[in-house]
């Protein structure tokens, strides 16, 4: 385990290695990234090494799972600030081993007070995608740091000052620049250079930085420090959020530029009004595991958990072929897709049907839709949870709206036997492309994930903008148990193909017999209630693919499909730590004490 070496306190090697080592070519020598790792006394799998690191650090000092993944999660905002930091939100899933209980935050973004269902509008019509996105119209309220402080009074051991500790290190010193890092700024290169404050931190001498260059972000580092020294506080109230609520209102752009960047319509009020939700996790039965994930505003735990009923109705998956596993998997994401676009959104604005979405009576009425002879036709109606029909629907479908393809997840596990799934978010790769001058950090592009005008003309749409309100996310943080006892966590990116990633892993791993690592490797499809489903290059390779158009299902390739990460624990109380070994350059596991 190469990459455990960089740990010998008192500092993480694998910063000691950014600020000083270089290869061959002069360019600083990148961590180790190992996709498997098992062994004893916690484990991390996040995307990133560094933030890996920052976690296990944090166990090795006797911090719980909850410290590790505020830790891990601070070092993200520096190292993968285009998909996390403290600019953005999140959906926090918590089992204490202690009681047996699972718990969830929702930190998730909000509205300004003074939004309204026009949010989105200008001269009424709806504003372009792009035009929205890089705007503070897009900004909603950050509730990243919020949820790191209501963790850590709930659950955690160490202060936050503590566990910010690895992220400001590494902030000071610097990260090494990989390739993803690199093409993720390119992409982002004609948003970036109109924001001076972007520019100045991600465009080194006007152009994107280096594959293997050092990138150091100090103004990052001071605003930790600040964080550490006056606690969350510091981010809702006084002069960092005036700057915030400043660089919504008035965007920093280059006037040379040409760029329109509308202002947005979060101040310092809605700052200090913000609040977390502590709430009841969703719940579902399958077979002898116990799923445990997001209730809303989140549409990942209705969505996985109804379309793992929908399945756990229509027989047992672990005895299909391979062509009737896709196929039934493909039509019970099809049918939850269905009914999460009609029913759900914030249920403090909206009547979500929660519990009889994941109810086995509805369940059942959505199952009797699928044949094993040919696959369905979408736009597929919802159905009606609250008055369930055989193969009923309501009448009139609800396409998909757009969702953007980036975020960030991790997962912890403690010498305890406590687990953290934590999915947090900017949204866009980059988010709103916004800095906040003197700060550090992007802002989020959040409440565009509401629905600019409703989805279908005369049917109730749950997901309009609305003052305080929560954009729908699609984040799926799931922790299983079995028998009363945590077997394993996991969660992923990638927008709406966050729920089918999760759902594809949740199966590879419970039915089909994979192990996680496998699970997480696994070919991805990604069927949404449209026409098409997206899939990954290798499950277009799939033998099963000529079987299943056969029974009408067509794909397209929807290129690299999320980037999950997951943690399991074996029978004799070692921990294996899951994260890709390929996608998105792949990602870091790592264990306390590595054990075969």
């Amino acid at each position: 385990m190469r990459a455990l070496t960089r740990l010998a306190p008192p500092l993480l090697l694998a910063t000691a290695l950014v600020w000083s080592g270089v290869g061959p070519a002069g360019a600083a020598t990148p961590p180790t990234k190992v996709p498997e790792a098992v062994g004893r006394g916690g484990a991390v799998a996040t995307v990133d090494a560094d933030a890996t690191a920052a976690g296990i650090e944090v166990l090795r000092k006797g911090g719980n799972a909850v410290d590790a993944a505020v830790a891990a999660a601070a070092a993200l905002g520096v190292t993968e600030p285009y998909s996390s930091g403290i600019g953005g939100g999140g959906y926090f899933v918590y089992y204490d081993h202690a009681t047996g209980r699972v718990h969830t935050i929702d930190g998730r973004e909000t509205a300004g007070r003074t939004a309204d269902s026009g949010l989105f509008l200008e001269d009424g019509k709806p504003l372009a995608f792009a035009d929205a996105v890089t705007s503070g119209l897009s900004v909603g309220v950050p509730g990243t740091p919020a949820t790191w402080d209501a963790a850590l009074r709930k659950w955690g051991t160490r202060s936050l000052a503590q566990n910010l500790e690895p992220a400001e290190r590494i902030a000071d010193h610097g990260f090494v620049v990989d390739d993803t890092f690199r093409g993720q700024t390119a992409d982002n290169y004609a948003r970036f250079k109109d924001f001076p404050a972007t520019a100045a931190l991600y465009l080194p001498n006007g152009k994107p930085p280096e594959t293997g260059s050092v990138l150091r972000n100090p103004d990052l580092a001071a605003t930790y420090r600040l964080l550490a020294k006056d606690g969350v506080k510091a981010f809702y109230q006084g002069e960092l959020a005036k700057d915030i609520a400043n660089t919504v209102q008035h965007p920093p752009v280059d006037p040379a530029s040409g760029r329109n960047a509308r202002p947005g319509k979060v101040d310092t009020t809605d700052l200090a009004d913000y609040r977390v939700r502590d709430q009841a996790p969703t719940h579902v039965s399958h077979g002898a595991y116990d799923v445990y994930a997001m209730a809303p505003s989140s549409s990942g735990g209705t969505t996985v958990g109804e379309a793992l009923n929908i399945l756990e109705d229509g027989g047992d998956v672990s005895t299909y072929s391979g062509t009737q596993y896709y196929h039934h998997f493909l039509e019970a994401s099809r049918i939850s897709f269905a009914d999460r676009n009609r029913w759900v959104g914030d249920p403090a604005f909206n009547d979500v049907p929660t519990r009889e979405l994941l109810s086995e009576r509805y369940a059942a009425s959505r199952a009797c839709l699928i044949s094993p002879d040919h696959a369905l036709t979408s736009p597929l109606a919802p159905g009606d949870p609250r008055h369930p029909a055989p193969c009923a629907d309501t009448g009139q479908a609800v396409p998909e709206p757009y969702e953007g393809p980036n975020t960030t997840h991790l997962t912890v596990a403690d010498r305890w036997g406590n687990i953290v799934s934590y999915t947090l978010t900017i949204e866009q790769t980059g988010g709103s492309g916004i800095t906040v001058p003197g700060r550090g950090f992007l802002l989020n592009n959040e409440l565009t994930d509401f629905d600019f005008t409703p989805l279908a003309p005369g049917v109730p749409d749950p997901n309009l903008p609305g003052p305080g309100k929560r954009p729908r996310s699609s984040m799926s943080p799931t922790v299983v148990l079995r028998d009363g006892e945590p077997l394993l966590a996991t969660g992923s990116p990638g927008g709406a193909t966050i729920i089918t990633t999760t759902l594809q892993v949740l199966l590879g791993r419970l039915d089909r017999g994979l192990s996680l690592e496998q699970a997480i490797a696994a070919p991805r499809a990604s069927q949404r209630n449209s026409a098409t489903t997206q899939a990954e290059p290798a499950f277009l390779a799939l033998p099963e693919r000529a079987a299943l158009e056969g029974l009408g299902h067509s794909f397209v390739n929807g290129g690299e499909i999320g980037a999950a990460t997951g943690v399991e624990r074996l029978p004799d109380g070692r921990w294996v730590a899951a994260a890709e070994p390929v996608r998105r350059g792949g990602g870091s596991a790592a264990v306390v004490r590595p054990a075969g």
